[in-house]
């Protein structure tokens, strides 16, 4: 079965087609990082727009890279929730408009399933060792979650108040580095030395939620008071080192409890080169597996929606084009 996916819930306008959810014939993306970077942040309503302008043409060269015509594809898999309305009003107005024209099934996809799918696009041997924890990480996002099978999800921990790639993003402005700040703090990092300044580590009690305004709030008050007392080489690689350690610690303790023997790391922050060493070294001394797709499938991508789309036709249907769309809804309630 070849699904088309449609992906738009954020900045990133991407169409992509897949192969029985696990071979990708075409994967583009059209990033919008550039455009929103001079305001140090998305837009909504500039990001929406932008989407009205390249999804089209992102379908087309979706479809040319794959050497696929529209009589060859099955079905359309299109993000419908959570995100910014109106960018994934125009994915799913798109996919609506495709599915009549074409009478083609379509499927709505949670975005935080969508990431979910990326682990086991990479691994699709995944789909025989569930149940799987799996760590969300991005920038809107950040999650544990246990996936015992195809859209059974159980969430166990997440961010109380910043996601981990919101906290790299606040930090990277306070240090005057330019937006997207993870990856700006990564460059910088590696010239780094993590250990000049220790910037604490907030820990939920029992819990496996996370916390990440403290670590922040350090950075402010030891840039107020020590201005010039490190070079921001040291200051963003033990800012990302204090992240990476919550991240991986609590991983961790959540692996210890649930039992699970492979943990995935899913998201745009999944593509920090830091945290992808630390959960290996963490992942071979438990002795588990761990599992994390190459950084195009990290980040927001139409491959991930078709991959879980495929999954989602097969165990529950394709959905009726009167389906809505919601800037807001946990995975758990995904039926």
């Amino acid at each position: 079965m070849i699904v088309l996916g449609l992906e738009t819930s954020c900045d990133e306008t991407s169409a992509a087609l897949v192969v029985d959810g696990e071979r990708i014939l075409s994967n583009i993306v059209s990033s919008q990082a550039d455009l929103h970077a001079k305001y140090g942040g998305v837009i909504p309503e500039v990001a929406s727009r932008k989407h009205l302008e390249l999804i089209l043409p992102t379908i087309e060269e979706a479809l040319s890279e794959a050497s696929t015509g529209w009589h060859e594809i099955d079905a359309i898999a299109v993000t419908n929730r959570p995100g910014l309305l109106g960018a994934l009003l125009v994915g799913v107005s798109t996919a609506k408009a495709i599915a009549l024209v074409h009478s083609l099934p379509v499927t709505a996809v949670h975005h935080h399933e969508g990431h979910l799918y990326s682990a086991l696009l990479t691994s699709p041997h995944l789909a025989e060792e569930f149940p799987l924890l799996v760590l969300i990480v991005s920038g809107g996002h950040t999650m544990l979650v246990k996936m015992m099978g195809h859209g059974s999800y159980t969430l166990i921990g997440r961010t109380m108040d910043d996601a981990a790639g919101e906290a790299f993003d606040k930090g990277a402005r306070l240090m005057d580095l330019p937006y997207p700040g993870g990856p700006s703090i990564a460059r910088l990092s590696i010239k780094g030395d993590p250990k000049a300044v220790h910037f604490p580590r907030s820990y939920m009690g029992n819990t496996f939620n996370f916390s990440f305004s403290g670590v922040k709030t350090a950075l402010r008050t030891h840039l107020k008071n020590n201005p010039e007392a490190h070079p921001v080489e040291d200051l963003a690689a033990s800012y990302q080192e204090a992240i990476v350690a919550m991240l991986v610690n609590t991983t961790k303790r959540a692996l210890e409890e649930t039992g699970c023997r492979t943990v995935c790391v899913v998201g745009g922050v999944a593509a920090n080169m830091r945290l992808r060493q630390r959960m290996r070294e963490m992942a071979d001394a438990s002795g588990v597996e761990l599992v994390i797709p190459d950084a195009e499938l990290c980040t927001d991508n139409a491959a991930m929606i078709a991959a879980a789309g495929y999954h989602r036709l097969i165990h529950t249907g394709a959905n009726p084009l009167s389906f809505d769309t919601f800037a807001m809804q946990n995975l758990e309630e995904v039926r």
